[in-house]
């Protein structure tokens, strides 16, 4: 078959004058920097177009589901965010129900908003020792579609931002007998497909929609990601429909070049690429398990609902050593010039990939040994030092829904100091990133034990995002007598 990115660049080489957009016009000359603009082109004679598929650009996406098996997939170029957008307006009609585990992307909560969707929440397990999420019981699934009749879709991301992985395959025979879709954010793994020394995909395992970020996992540029259909439970047309909606026009060709160039690279050299990366990543992780202090962090499979976990993320425990996990991320960047993928009170997480090399894991190593070495003693327990312990990206505060997402977000609000806020109903998100799953969403009313948690996630320094003021002082809350005529004419 023709490659789209061979055939870009043999264009890039060729002697075609372009007077079309981008304005650039493949000029290096045109603008300060190195950018590859001799590839940079828009929807011209012989590349197909995106939102409209009949030659290369159809053939690279059906490509893309033959190598994993699944009946048709899609580009996307606003990552799994549009993927995930698209999912969600394809089988959810507006104004409907939908069963979501609470430790989702903003993305999905961005979609419940836009389709104004009455969501369900499911939470994970908590692991109590390591303080991440579990995953998400079958029977919790169960359960909450018995009681909840109008529910017409699920979704569930695994495996999770530390590499949990729930019980899919279980979960969607549960879904399916009450004939509604399951949809899987596996963002963060495009790359289980390749070795059985990972978790079996989703798309696998029985789940409809599949979302899954090339760019995070395997060899392709930042933004690439692609939405798998795996049944026939969601409508085709919707999902193209959707796709078309939630990107941009103008696609980027260097963009899916990238997508098309990682799946050509796969299908030829990723069996050995595989195996040479799984081959230092275990090698990786059976010498860092050595290490008393700084810990390894092994989620226990059968436990707190993980069922399986991704061994890519190499998660990396500070509780029993005097540093803190925002102390570490911070150590191993400056001192080391090893930067993190993310930060919490209590750990921190680093993103292995095929792209790894021997050198760059040697160098983790050693640091981490280093560390380790330097904590002579354990420190005492910091919740006997009277240090509040919670991590604010596996902890949630069940919190009461007031108000739709929608209405929340679209009524009269106003900015509250954050302590005065209790009993107020939000109008804006608060979570932190990475990874960007909401503590607090437009609708929900805000308690004392937000509050609290807020405090605590500033005190330690963490990336706290979301609210329109950017100090974390004050939230936009609904105005009173608004939220009383959204009431009144909810009851009416």
């Amino acid at each position: 078959m023709e490659r789209l990115y061979r055939k870009l660049e043999e264009y890039s080489r060729s002697d075609y004058y372009p007077f079309h957009m981008p304005g650039h016009k493949r000029n290096p000359e045109s603008v300060r920097g190195e950018f590859p603009f001799e590839r940079d082109i828009t929807e011209i004679e012989g590349f197909d177009n995106l939102h409209h598929p009949e030659d290369i650009l159809l053939e690279a996406q059906q490509n893309v589901a033959k190598v994993y098996g699944v009946r048709e997939s899609f580009y996307s170029v606003n990552g799994s965010t549009a993927a995930l957008l698209a999912a969600i307006s394809a089988a959810v009609p507006r104004n409907g129900e939908i069963l979501v585990a609470r430790n989702c992307h903003k993305a999905v909560y961005h979609g419940i908003y836009l389709r104004n969707l009455k969501p369900t929440y499911i939470y994970p397990q908590m692991d109590n020792e390591w303080w991440i999420n579990g995953g998400i019981f079958p029977d919790k699934v169960e359960r909450c579609l018995a009681a909840n009749p109008e529910i017409k879709a699920v979704l569930l991301t695994s495996p999770t931002y530390d590499g949990v992985v729930s019980d899919i395959r279980e979960i969607a025979e549960i879904v399916h007998r009450y004939e509604i879709p399951l949809i899987i954010d596996e963002a963060h793994g495009a790359h289980f497909h390749f070795s059985n020394y990972f978790p079996t995909s989703a798309a696998e395992l029985g789940a409809d929609l599949v979302i899954q970020s090339f760019h995070k996992t395997l060899p392709a540029m930042t933004q690439t990601a692609v939405l798998h259909n795996c049944s026939e439970r969601v409508d085709s047309r919707l999902i193209r429909r959707f796709m078309g909606i939630y990107q941009t026009s103008s696609p980027s060709y260097i963009l899916m070049a990238s997508m098309d160039a990682c799946m050509d690279t796969m299908n030829t050299e990723g069996h050995q690429m595989f195996r040479n990366f799984t081959m230092m990543l275990e090698q990786t992780r059976k010498r860092l398990s050595k290490c008393k202090y700084i810990r390894l962090v092994e989620p226990q499979i059968g436990e707190n609902g993980v069922f399986d976990y991704d061994r890519s993320k190499l998660i990396f425990s500070t509780r029993y050593s005097s540093l803190s996990g925002t102390g570490l991320y911070h150590v191993l960047l400056e001192r080391y010039h090893i930067q993190m993928e993310m930060e919490s009170e209590n750990y921190v997480l680093a993103i292995a990939a095929v792209g790894d090399s021997e050198e760059g894991f040697e160098r983790l190593c050693q640091a981490i040994e280093e560390l380790n070495q330097e904590q002579i003693t354990l420190t005492k327990d910091r919740e006997e030092k009277g240090e509040e312990l919670l991590d604010a990206r596996s902890m949630h505060c069940v919190l009461t829904q007031m108000m739709s997402m929608a209405d929340a977000m679209e009524t009269e609000s106003e900015s509250c100091p954050l302590e005065e806020s209790v009993g107020r109903i939000s109008a804006e998100f608060a979570y932190l990133y990475p990874p960007g799953i909401p503590l607090l969403t437009p609708g929900e009313q805000i308690t004392g034990q937000f509050i609290r948690n807020m405090r605590i996630y500033m005190e330690k320094g963490l990336y706290l995002q979301g609210l329109d003021d950017y100090s974390n002082k004050s939230i936009r809350v609904v105005v009173p007598q608004a939220a009383k005529e959204q009431f009144e004419e909810t009851d009416g």
